[in-house]
């Protein structure tokens, strides 16, 4: 199988890309703008292999999306190209407007001029997998309450909102033209690779430094985490198991509140980095409460039964083995995070208005 995946460079997507090259037979063909969050160092591992392709192109771009396809006349899509960060969708919503929106409209019209022209069984076998959020159902009521796949949606801030759109526009191409589509909405990824202006990384690398660990509001707001390399192994299994037209929801089953996520990480380093900088006695000490962000929703947790019903999915990880593993990969990959933060990328608070 010749799979297309967009964003291939980025956390998730690259996550996917060694495990496809890794553990399957297929051929991945990235395509990666490579903005901020591209890092082809993430792929350092799989990049010499006679199965592997990078093109870099945006998504946004009809004309190298037209050659790409042409040229490589994929089986299926997986799209995770997209600007996801919540800050920066606060500060500068339309690079959002324009790559999770736009870019998905272009890409859509791209599969569906190349799909038209398959032979019938070609057609049918073909597949364009939109990778989502759970962050377009907005904020989920009461302590118990789960999203589940018919979830309404209600997206608070310029990134879910683009996301959002996104969804409809692969739906809509499927309803109305026949693309074979399938949707899947995930809820918080953490592990190795992770750009470090998310929530874990960046806690792990400022206490590090001995430099403050911001906590918005009271730090109360839940997340269901689910650990990327689990994400991955469900992506490829909706890709080749799920059914056309349908959406799966991909949790981790680990809600936790921000603040005990913090916490958590403050232990472990404990444990395996005693020797704390700037003389600091507990890495907690470093622990700062600043404003909450815009429109921040409080709970998010995902109902993950349909794919592990339908298509046989759990995630392996639970998070105090998932969370252990990110720490100590950022303690072992110090190379791979400098060479990040020697970029565009200062650890800076975004997003606050």
């Amino acid at each position: 199988m010749v799979i297309i995946v967009t964003g291939g460079a980025g956390f998730i997507g690259s996550a996917v890309v060694r495990h496809i090259i890794n553990d399957t037979s297929s051929t991945i063909i990235n395509i990666d703008k490579l903005t901020y969050a591209g890092n082809l160092d993430s792929l350092a591992s799989i990049e010499a292999s006679e199965r592997y392709v990078f093109e870099r192109a945006d998504i946004c771009d009809a004309d190298e999306m037209e050659r790409i396809f042409n040229q490589y006349c994929p089986d299926a899509v997986m799209h995770l190209a997209a600007e996801s960060h919540v800050d920066r969708s606060i500060d500068g919503p339309a690079d959002f407007i324009q790559t999770n929106i736009v870019g998905t409209y272009t890409l859509l019209e791209a599969a569906r001029k190349y799909w038209s022209g398959l032979d019938a069984s070609k057609q049918a076998a073909f597949r364009f997998h939109h990778i989502s959020t759970d962050e377009v159902f907005g904020d989920l009521e009461g302590t118990d309450a789960l999203f589940t796949e018919t979830t309404p949606y209600a997206p608070s801030s310029p990134y879910s909102a683009s996301k959002a759109s996104s969804d409809h526009l692969v739906r809509a191409w499927q309803r109305t033209y026949g693309l074979p589509v399938v949707v899947t909405n995930c809820s918080n990824n953490y592990g190795p690779f992770h750009f470090p202006e998310k929530l874990i990384p960046l806690m792990i690398l400022n206490a590090l430094d001995g430099k403050p660990l911001p906590v918005y509001g009271d730090g109360q707001q839940i997340r269901d985490w689910l650990f990327v390399e689990d994400h991955a192994r469900a992506l490829y299994q909706v890709l080749t198991k799920g059914l056309v037209g349908e959406t799966y929801n991909i949790g981790g089953h680990n809600e936790k509140a921000n603040i005990d996520v913090v916490r958590t990480i403050c232990d472990l380093l404990e444990e395996l980095v005693p020797q704390k900088p700037n003389g600091i006695e507990h890495y907690q000490d470093l622990i700062t409460y600043v404003k909450d962000r815009p429109g921040h929703d409080v709970r998010y947790a995902i109902d993950a039964s349909k794919i592990a019903q339908e298509l046989g999915w759990k995630p392996e990880e639970t998070f105090e083995s998932g969370i252990r593993k990110t720490v100590e990969w950022y303690l072992s990959n110090e190379t791979w995070w400098r060479r990040v933060l020697d970029g565009s990328y200062t650890r800076e608070r975004l997003g606050t208005l």
